[in-house]
């Protein structure tokens, strides 16, 4: 249920305050840590390994997703709307099967693409449902995009950006696909806790009577964390290209 034609509630710039200059404050740390990042020590464990390594591999996909902000702040403005747990589960069932199937066939067939313009679309994404969610769409344009379709779609980017990332690391062939598989299920391991976390805390968020009059705000902060992402990641795509 987007919010058509609300008008941005008190304490909104309050909370867009707040964001923004505790994001501005992390783009000082340093670009790299934004582009699809994988710890060091988890890069050197991927790089070093050979042959089939189930369980490690699940939870680093586990680890992955959990602390995935880009991917999670998505999931939020999917599901923000969202409270029959049918309508959950077809939401989120069409963004993992998106994610799989990117990741998977882009590290077998060695299909990547720079990693900060995956990025930068990914980071799009999460501005594109906060839009949705506050009726951008149909008050600008007259017309609301298939909500199911985009969730596909934003999900096979946030796949291929992971799979270019993976393709740096040049994991050994011996054992690829059992080490996918199992990365892929720790990540839709990873993505059933975070979303479990995050719709406990909306349950207890859209009980009370500040949820609808602080929707406008929420949404606005996440989308601004978008815009910011994708900031970044054109910051990072000509440093490096410079």
């Amino acid at each position: 249920m987007p919010l058509n034609g609300l008008l941005s509630p008190p304490g909104a710039k309050r909370w867009l305050v707040l964001l923004i200059t505790a994001l501005a404050l992390a783009l000082f740390t340093g670009v790299d840590a934004w582009a699809h990042n994988v710890a060091e020590g988890d890069k050197g464990y991927i790089q070093e390994s050979s042959g089939v390594l189930f369980f490690p591999f699940i939870y680093l996909g586990a680890k992955h997703m959990v602390t995935g902000y880009d991917h999670l702040l998505f999931l939020f403005g999917v599901i923000f709307f969202l409270y029959r747990m049918k309508d959950i589960g077809l939401y989120v069932t069409l963004f993992a099967v998106g994610h799989s199937t990117t990741m998977l066939l882009g590290v077998l067939f060695n299909i990547s693409a720079n990693a900060y313009l995956i990025d930068a679309i990914i980071g799009l994404s999460v501005v594109y449902k906060s839009l949705d969610n506050l009726g951008a769409f149909q008050r600008w344009l007259g017309v609301q995009p298939n909500t199911k379709v985009a969730t596909l779609i934003f999900g096979f980017f946030h796949g291929f950006g992971l799979a270019t990332k993976i393709i740096e690391f040049q994991i050994a062939p011996d054992g690829l696909f059992a080490n996918l598989t199992a990365f892929n299920i720790g990540v839709e391991l990873g993505q059933l806790l975070a979303l479990g976390a995050i719709l406990v805390l909306m349950g207890f968020w859209r009980r009370t009577p500040s949820f609808m009059r602080h929707a406008f705000a929420a949404n606005t902060v996440v989308m601004c964390a978008g815009f910011i992402l994708v900031g970044m990641q054109l910051a990072g795509f000509f440093a490096t290209a410079a």
